[in-house]
């Protein structure tokens, strides 16, 4: 049950990360990849810099949303290369 809800934050976090980097969705599989590898990114973004958001619902999906934002940041910034 823990890895469909990982999957759905995921999901979740990918949706507003293309959101709020102006760009849309990525479809379905392309949100839960985004989302699943900012859920990771941000855990150890969050870890380096000493914040905690907490361990609820509400904190992952901000450590996710916030990893997916960074990760999609990243790719626009390599694929301008």
């Amino acid at each position: 049950m823990a890895f469909l809800w990982f999957i759905l934050v995921g999901l979740c976090a990918g949706w507003l990360a293309g959101r709020l980097m102006k760009g849309g969705g990525f479809g379905l599989l392309g949100d839960i990849v985004v989302g699943v590898t900012g859920s990771i990114l941000g855990s150890f973004l969050f870890g380096k810099l000493g914040i905690s958001v907490g361990s609820g619902l509400l904190g992952k999906l901000i450590v996710a949303t916030v990893g997916a934002a960074v990760l999609i940041y990243l790719l626009r910034l390599i694929k301008r290369i």
